[in-house]
């Protein structure tokens, strides 16, 4: 069953998880390898801060599951790739999911798959393309006990984003693309934060049993990350999923140690700001 896998991603006391996605550099963008160039270093960096979990290509994955023992970050595996975030945008679009890869998540010990549902306005194609990987990594998750991650992603106009990659954080598209991820069964949700935080409830509610993890987008100052995954968490929400505000952050360790406190331990904003200052 999936559901024993997703014990080794959830902390046994607090039933939440962080996931740290350091998967940006599948997506072929240059833009996206700052803070993670060298993956040996970085993955070394986030087995000493220890989240529940890390998030990786299927090329980088090795890396963490070569390292011996038991006390080290559960795997997420990245199962699809896109150039949707390309700045200006390429003329012919594309999104593909790797044929094999719920067996390659069973052999690499991974805890979960991740697999994009965007939409992106004009470009229904796409959403089409991540539908039809999603009904196809269904079939093997279920076959092979494997989680199931989808991860709703709302993107904006690229015109009116100025061009490239940019999320919409509309309450009504958000909710309504979380839905259609759990109508094509997903046993977890990786959906973006709501420009208004005390609207995630509404996030959580249609998501329905299916726990929801929140992304964490873009570089923001560690009392406003903080401070929004609070909300998030109050609001419902099962976990986060960080990548840039963790692995570009001044001290890796430090923020990983204050996020891990105010999910696991119910710290507060302050409470946890203290944590991040003289850890590396």
């Amino acid at each position: 069953m999936s559901s024993f896998r997703l014990n080794r991603l959830f902390n046994r006391e607090s039933g939440r998880a962080l996931d740290v996605a350091v998967d940006h550099g599948l997506f072929g963008e240059a833009s996206f390898l700052t803070g993670i160039e060298n993956m040996d270093a970085v993955i070394a960096t986030l087995v000493a801060a220890n989240p529940d979990a890390v998030q990786l290509s299927i090329g980088q994955a090795r890396v963490l599951q070569s390292l011996p023992g038991k006390n080290k970050p559960a795997l997420v595996l990245r199962t699809d790739v896109a150039n949707v975030y390309g700045n200006p945008l390429d003329p012919y679009l594309f999104s593909h999911h790797l044929p094999h890869a719920i067996e390659e998540a069973v052999r690499l010990d991974a805890v979960a798959v991740c697999a994009n549902l965007m939409h992106l306005p004009g470009r229904p194609e796409i959403r089409e393309a991540n539908i039809k990987s999603i009904m196809a990594l269904r079939e093997q998750a279920t076959r092979f006990g494997m989680p199931l991650m989808i991860e709703p992603l709302v993107m904006r106009d690229n015109a009116e984003a100025g061009g490239g990659y940019a999320v919409d954080g509309d309450t009504d598209k958000i909710v309504t693309l979380v839905r259609q991820a759990r109508e094509l069964g997903a046993d977890l949700i990786k959906a973006d934060p709501t420009d208004n935080v005390a609207d995630y409830s509404k996030v959580i509610n249609v998501a329905g049993d299916v726990p929801v993890l929140v992304r964490g987008g873009g570089r923001v100052g560690d009392r406003v990350l903080l401070e929004r995954t609070v909300g998030v968490l109050d609001q419902g929400a099962r976990g986060i999923v960080y990548g840039r505000n963790i692995i570009q952050h001044p001290s890796p360790g430090g923020i990983t140690a204050a996020l891990m406190a105010v999910l696991h331990e119910g710290a507060s904003v302050d409470e946890a700001l203290g944590l991040i200052e003289g850890t590396p």
